[in-house]
C-alpha cells in the first residue's frame, strides 16, 4: 500500500471492532473498519473545520454555511444528477456541523461504494455553484437562523456563549453572528476563499464503516481523493483567557414562555491524557443526571422544574460545562439557580462514594457499547473522535482514562473548574408587560 503512514489495531481494549488507519501522500486520513453489518456501507467525510476555526471578524457562520453549499453540485454532478444517484442507490445522506467539525454522512449498499466514492470526490475537491445559487443559500441559512431564533433554548445558548467568551471563536454558535449572516449574500468572493482554505486533504478524514475492506477502502480512495491537492492555510485560534469574575445576564423574551436558566462554569478541553476532564464526566450522570439528588428533588419532589439537562462536549479547547433548567414558576427561578449552585459546590467540597464511582464508571462503558448498534451508529460515534485525534485508537485512551479516574480526581476537577469567579449565569423570562398609566 502507497501509505504515508498506516496504523492498525485489530484486538481493541475497549473499542471491539479491527480497525486502520491510513494517510495519503496529501495528508488525506482513511479510517476503514469492518464490520459484521452484509452489505452496508456507512461512509464519513470528516472536515475538521466547524465554527471554531472562524477567526474573521465578520465572517462567523461559514462553517456551517458550507455544510449547505456543498449540496449545491459540483462540476461533474449538478445538485439534481447527484440527487437521482444518491436516490437509485437508496442512499441516506445528510451532514451537521459543531463548533469544531464538519461531517458529512451516508448510509447505502457496499455494491455502490465505488460510484458514491466518485461524487464525493467531486464536490470535495470541484464544488461549483454560480453567485446567485450563493446568495440563495445566504437567504436559505438567514431564513434557518430566524427559525431556531424562535426557540428560547437557542437564544440562551447565544448569549451563554456570547458572555462565557471573550476571544475565543466558541464565542458565537455554529450559527454564527445575526449580524454577519445578514452580511452574507455579499461574501461570494470570501465563500471560495473558506472553501480552498479548509476543503483540502488535510483537514479532511474519510471513514469507512460497514462490510468493507482495507484494501478496497484505500484503493478507491487513492483511485479519487489521491490527486486532491494539499493546501497550506492555517488559523490562528486566539486563546481564551481565564475567567476572573462571575458573569451573568438575562434574556427578555418576547413571547410567552416559562423560565429558562442556565449555569455554567469554564471546564477543561478534552484530552486522553490529562483526567480533568474525564473525571468531570463523571459529574454529568452523578450530580445531575435523573438518578441524582438534585434531580430527583427540583423535578419529581418539588416538582418546580420541568426540564433539568447538562451539555458538556468532548472539544479541542476549553468550553463549559453547562446545566441549562426551565422553571416553573417565574417566582422560583432564584431558587434554582443556587440550588444548582450549591450542587456544583458539594462535589468540590465531598467525594463521591466508591460504590456510585464504580456504578457510574460501568455505565459509562456499558451505555456507550450498547450504541453500537449498527454501522451508521458506529461510524457516528467514532466521527467526533476522528475529529480531534485521526485515530480510533484514541476511544481506547479515554475509556483507560476512565479506568483510572479516582473520587480523589473527580472532586480535585470540580474544585479547580466549579469556583465562582469561572461562572456565568444566563436567564431567560418572557419580557414584563409595560404598566400603563
Amino acid at each position: 500500500m502507497q501509505s504515508a503512514f498506516a496504523q492498525s489495531n485489530n484486538i481493541s481494549r475497549f473499542f471491539p471492532y479491527p480497525w486502520t488507519v491510513d494517510s495519503l501522500t496529501n495528508g488525506l486520513r482513511l479510517v476503514t473498519v469492518p464490520t459484521e453489518h452484509k452489505n452496508l456501507v456507512a461512509f464519513y467525510i470528516v472536515v475538521r473545520a466547524g465554527s471554531r476555526n472562524e477567526v474573521e471578524p465578520g465572517k462567523s457562520g461559514f462553517a456551517h454555511f458550507f455544510e449547505h453549499m456543498m449540496f449545491r453540485g459540483s462540476e461533474n454532478y449538478s445538485s439534481e444528477k447527484r440527487d437521482a444517484i444518491m436516490k437509485k442507490a437508496g442512499a441516506e445522506s445528510n451532514a451537521y456541523t459543531s463548533d469544531d467539525r464538519t461531517v458529512y454522512h451516508a448510509l447505502f449498499s457496499t455494491a455502490d461504494l465505488e460510484k458514491i466514492m466518485e461524487l464525493e470526490a467531486d464536490r470535495f475537491q470541484r464544488l461549483k455553484y454560480s453567485e446567485p445559487d450563493y446568495k440563495t443559500e445566504a437567504l436559505a441559512v438567514l431564513g434557518e437562523y430566524n427559525k431556531n431564533s424562535a426557540n428560547p433554548i437557542n437564544k440562551l445558548e447565544e448569549v451563554l456563549r456570547y458572555e462565557a467568551f471573550a476571544t475565543h471563536t466558541y464565542k458565537h454558535t455554529t450559527m454564527g453572528f445575526l449580524k454577519d449572516i445578514q452580511e452574507m449574500p455579499n461574501e461570494y468572493q470570501y465563500s471560495l476563499d473558506f472553501y480552498k482554505r479548509y476543503y483540502r486533504p488535510e483537514y479532511c478524514t474519510i471513514l469507512l464503516v460497514g462490510d468493507i475492506t482495507r484494501e478496497r477502502s484505500f484503493a478507491l480512495t487513492q483511485k479519487y481523493f489521491g490527486s486532491w491537492q494539499r493546501g497550506s492555510y492555517k488559523p490562528e485560534i486566539p486563546v481564551e483567557p481565564p475567567q476572573k469574575q462571575a458573569r451573568s445576564a438575562s434574556v427578555d423574551w418576547p413571547s410567552p414562555t416559562l423560565p429558562y436558566l442556565v449555569v455554567a462554569y469554564h471546564a477543561p478541553a478534552f484530552s486522553d491524557q490529562k483526567k480533568d476532564k474525564a473525571a468531570l464526566d463523571f459529574l454529568v450522570p452523578i450530580a445531575f443526571g435523573e438518578n441524582s439528588e438534585l434531580y430527583q428533588r427540583l423535578i419529581l419532589k418539588e416538582q418546580k422544574v420541568d426540564v433539568l439537562d447538562v451539555s458538556f462536549d468532548d472539544q479541542i479547547d476549553p468550553e463549559l460545562f453547562a446545566v441549562i433548567a426551565r422553571v416553573k414558576d417565574a417566582k422560583d427561578v432564584n431558587y434554582v439557580r443556587d440550588e444548582i449552585i450549591k450542587t456544583f459546590d458539594r462535589f468540590s467540597k465531598e467525594a463521591v462514594t466508591q460504590d456510585k464511582l464504580e456504578d457510574t464508571r460501568a455505565h459509562i462503558r456499558y451505555s456507550t457499547a450498547l450504541g453500537w448498534t449498527s454501522a451508521e451508529a458506529i461510524a457516528g460515534f467514532l466521527a467526533p473522535y476522528l475529529a480531534i485525534s485521526g485515530t480510533p485508537q484514541v476511544v481506547d485512551r479515554v475509556f483507560a482514562l476512565y479506568q483510572q479516574v479516582t473520587a480523589r480526581d473527580i472532586q480535585d476537577s470540580a474544585k479547580r473548574y466549579f469556583s465562582p469567579e469561572n461562572r456565568v449565569v444566563v436567564t431567560l423570562a418572557t419580557k414584563a408587560k409595560e404598566e400603563t398609566k
